[in-house]
């Protein structure tokens, strides 16, 4: 169920007996920008909710643990979401508000969505001729590495990188600005880093870690793991892997194998290893 800005304590704690998960929408990062668009509204209106709403997961909480049979308050958490690219926020703004969020116990979920013009009579909105799509799935993808893989958002977006580079993912972006994290070997490496690795999911790194208390990880071990060589080959090491590393290579080169559409038919590909550019 969504909550509109402005809603009571009284009605947000009535709403626990018909749903599992409330949701507050944010709608714009910026407050000025949302009072542009949206004159009636403002954060603290939205904020407020969100506020009841949190208590009352913490309150059932705490009567749970005295009371095994309390009723749960929402027991799913609450949810939000911002629209994208309706307004001038790059996407350090965005992030950072949704790790802000995240730092409540309560919040389970920050959604992205573009912005879908529907009108053309209000001059206050952007004239585009797509939502931004791409830009929506780097959003989506950067905020999975701050839930999953134990990124901050400054690590992802900060004031040199301000926005997602919408050609390769936001992991892989990082990577290729951070060589001196690498080539990670595999069969010493801890979880943490190992998960830093582009190509390499929190199932593949789990098994890695697990894995090579039996043995040692190889390049057959690693393609049944369900690593994507394409990508991590680059950045790790194992004992016999014939590939140059980001290091070896540069991270430009590296970027331009990885973003070209079929590296193996392009000669300019072998040069490269040869020549770096």
């Amino acid at each position: 169920m969504k909550s509109i800005p402005g809603a009571s304590r009284e009605l947000v704690n009535e709403v626990e007996m018909y749903a599992d998960r409330l949701s507050v929408n944010i709608e714009i990062p910026r407050e000025g920008n949302l009072r542009l668009l949206a004159p009636e509204k403002n954060h603290e209106s939205v904020f407020m909710p969100m506020k009841y709403i949190h208590q009352g997961v913490l309150t059932s909480k705490k009567d749970r643990r005295k009371f095994r049979h309390a009723p749960r308050f929402v027991p799913a958490g609450q949810s939000t979401q911002m629209i994208i690219g309706a307004t001038n926020e790059n996407d350090k703004d965005i992030l950072t508000l949704s790790s802000a969020l995240y730092k409540r116990e309560s919040m389970r979920r920050v959604y992205y969505s573009g912005y879908i013009p529907v009108n053309s009579y209000d001059n206050r909105l952007p004239v585009i001729d797509r939502a931004p799509l791409v830009r929506e799935n780097r959003l989506y993808q950067a905020d999975w590495l701050m839930r999953f893989y134990g990124f901050r958002a400054n690590e992802i977006v900060d004031d040199s990188y301000p926005n997602l580079d919408l050609e390769i993912d936001p992991k892989l972006a990082w990577a290729l600005r951070h060589p001196e994290a690498f080539p990670v070997d595999l069969n010493k490496a801890d979880y943490q880093l190992i998960l830093r690795v582009p190509g390499i999911g929190v199932k593949s790194a789990k098994l890695i870690v697990t894995s090579r208390r039996y043995g040692r990880i190889t390049v057959p071990v690693l393609k049944k793991m369900g690593v994507v060589l394409k990508k991590a080959q680059y950045f790790i090491t194992c004992g016999e892997l014939p590939f140059l590393t980001v290091n070896e290579l540069n991270p430009e080169v590296v970027r331009n194998l990885l973003v070209r559409k079929n590296p193996k038919k392009d000669p300019r590909t072998q040069l490269s290893l040869i020549f770096p550019e």
